[in-house]
């Protein structure tokens, strides 16, 4: 019975996977539409990228054995990931494109280091370990790489650049799979899934506080326009300020003028 059931959620956790891979479909239609990243962080994915390919390494029989359901997925997600990372460097702005370029050399040093020294230093039980842990690490990492999305929705007030569906598969897969890791009693599944089910919920309550704002925060200055609305005051006072001026010439004109003028009256009544 609790092989079925760990078949089950195995199989659940796939499908969930599946679907957690393919949410940010609609993310990647708005860059290459806009044919900008905008806000968007270029993070998660490389480090969804990165778990993938550990996570896969560590389902094959030769390293951990009855984990096939792991590797399935994984692989798969391993492809979409790096779709998803190769549009992002075509529409990144420079910048972001050089830092997404250093990150994506960091994740095939990683897990080209993970695998030749699996293949050719351990064996057995010690390669189990070492492929668990690596995949425990960077699927951790991958969770928590969102971090700096909510750090984003908490100060703007809008969840416009976290999507409700991506939040929803990061919980639903991670609870799948910190179940389907209990009932195998593999800590290297439970324990990165289990923290993995805990930031989803997190996700799920922060889009529950703000989701009525999914655009900039009411009466916020737009991003790079601080300085334009410094200029544009200082031009408006500038301009008031000549007006003054302006006004001040004109009366003491006007001033001039009927002094003028009352010194010609006076001159006239003494002559006659």
């Amino acid at each position: 019975m609790e092989h079925i059931a760990r078949f089950f959620f195995g199989v659940s956790g796939n499908v969930i996977a599946l679907f957690l891979f393919l949410s940010p479909v609609v993310t990647f239609w708005r860059i290459i539409k806009r044919k900008s990243t905008e806000d968007f962080s270029g993070v998660p994915y490389n480090m969804t990228l990165l778990n993938c390919l550990l996570s896969a390494w560590y389902g094959l029989p030769f390293v951990s054995p009855n984990n096939i359901l792991v590797t399935t997925i994984n692989g798969a997600g391993s492809v979409i990931e790096a779709i998803y990372v190769v549009i992002f460097l075509i529409f990144a702005e420079r910048r972001s494109k050089i830092r997404m370029l250093g990150l994506l050399s960091v994740v095939t040093a990683i897990f080209t280091t993970v695998v030749l020294v699996s293949l050719l230093a351990l064996h057995g039980k010690g390669r189990t370990v070492f492929c668990g842990l690596a995949a425990t690490v960077f699927s951790i990492c991958m969770y928590a790489s969102p971090l700096s999305i909510m750090r984003l929705v908490i100060k703007t007030k809008s969840v416009e650049f976290m999507p409700f569906l991506l939040s929803l598969s990061v919980f639903l897969c991670g609870t799948s799979w910190f179940i389907y890791g209990l009932l195998g009693l593999d800590p290297f599944i439970y324990i990165p899934n289990g923290c993995g089910s805990f930031l989803g919920l997190m996700q799920l309550i922060l889009y529950a506080i703000y989701r009525k704002n999914k655009g900039p925060a009411a009466g916020a200055v737009p991003a790079g326009k601080g300085e334009d609305a410094d200029e544009v005051e200082d031009g408006k006072k500038a301009a008031a300020a000549v007006e003054m001026g302006e006004a001040k010439v004109n009366k003491a004109n006007d001033d001039s003028a009927v002094d003028v003028d009352e010194q010609a009256v006076d001159k006239v009544a003494s002559q006659v």
